[in-house]
């Protein structure tokens, strides 16, 4: 008998010691359970030197505008205002080449000089139409059409990009130019040429492609599904891979008709200033596209949202170092502020550096008190 009291007697104290655990954690979890009800009034008062030690700071609910970033992918290309294709305005033998691809040339700079019949007889007919011009320019009866045909051939030979001052030099000298000189019509660089001195080119060939790259025109590909916020005017920032850690900044300024059928984009265009000529045509750039949107939204600095058992919690300064623990509603993140959607007012102050600090403290005080 005496055998079977000391064994109940060691049953009893093992299933104590096993079960005090149990409590324990039950007892936790009890008080945590109670904090996550919204009807709780759970605060968090703190002396002055406790909130100066966990680094407690606060911040205002705020009224903001909701600002929306779309992410696009984007290339370099030419700006096709500052794009130049220099042909030939006449056949003709290419006698002197004076600029190459990858040059920078200057607008009126003298780029080749060409041998060409066609100009020499045109010539020739200009000191003809212009002597004969002098010669009747009293004849009421002939002055009209010497004058006509003398105009006719100035006309002609500004096509051949003959400048006024260099007709009135071969008027009043009566010599001919030998050769016809073609000028770069802007500043900028010389993206191709395939001609070489000595070669013959008939009317219309290609000599020279000239791109001003101080202004370049990027093709960004928005996608469907972002069309309904993007707007006309909105500011973009342009990461390259070939210089990190820049930003490249312009405005959208135009916004295509026709989606992609294979990728469902529509592409914008954005004009860039770019004095240094580092973006070149053909890189691939990353777009951020800054869409603000008329609606405005109650946020807070994202350190004062805190999760607390599955949901969102913020600390409301009720006092001067007293906090109360308030359940919220979040809805998007922006540029480091939380939108609230329900739980908060305007210009209620809220913890946001420490807030972790409260939590930890409340929950701390909740299970003395069990």
């Amino acid at each position: 008998m005496k055998k079977t009291c000391v064994s109940s007697f060691a049953s009893a104290i093992l299933v104590a010691v096993l079960f005090l655990p149990v409590c324990k954690k039950k007892s936790q979890e009890e008080a945590i359970a109670q904090l996550t009800e919204e009807t709780d009034p759970s605060s968090v008062t703190l002396t002055s030197e406790a909130v100066k030690t966990a680094g407690i700071q606060t911040a205002e609910a705020e009224i903001r505008p909701v600002i929306r970033t779309i992410h696009a992918a984007g290339e370099i290309n030419f700006n096709p205002k500052r794009l130049a294709h220099v042909t030939a305005r006449t056949a003709g033998r290419i006698e002197q080449l004076l600029a190459y691809p990858g040059e920078r040339v200057k607008k009126g700079q003298l780029l080749l000089s060409l041998y060409s019949q066609d100009f020499l007889m045109l010539q020739a007919e200009l000191l003809q139409a212009s002597e004969r011009f002098k010669r009747l320019q009293n004849d009421p009866e002939e002055q009209d059409a010497a004058k006509g045909l003398l105009d006719s051939v100035r006309s002609r030979l500004r096509l051949y990009d003959i400048s006024d001052a260099e007709l009135a030099e071969i008027e009043n000298t009566g010599s001919i130019k030998t050769l016809l000189p073609v000028h770069a019509p802007l500043d900028g660089n010389i993206s191709e040429s395939a001609v070489t001195a000595g070669d013959y080119v008939e009317l219309g060939a290609s000599l020279f492609r000239i791109a001003d790259l101080s202004t370049v025109w990027v093709n960004v590909y928005i996608f469907e599904k972002d069309l309904s916020i993007i707007r006309l005017g909105s500011e973009v920032v342009l990461r390259a891979g070939a210089f990190p850690g820049r930003e490249f900044r312009g405005r959208l300024f135009q916004i295509g008709t026709v989606v992609d059928e294979k990728n469902r984009t529509v592409e914008g265009r954005v004009e860039l200033t770019n004095p240094a000529g580092d973006l070149r045509p053909g890189m691939f750039v990353e777009a951020e596209l800054i869409c603000s949107a008329e609606a405005k939204s109650l946020f807070v600095p994202g350190a004062a949202v805190q999760d607390f058992q599955n949901k969102k919690v913020v600390f409301v300064r009720t006092g001067e170092n007293t906090f109360a623990l308030r359940f919220v509603k979040t809805g998007m993140t922006l540029n480091g502020f939380v939108e609230i959607l329900k739980g908060l007012e305007k210009k209620e102050v809220v913890a946001t550096n420490g807030s972790f600090f409260l939590k930890s403290e409340l929950l701390k005080k909740s299970l003395e008190e069990e």
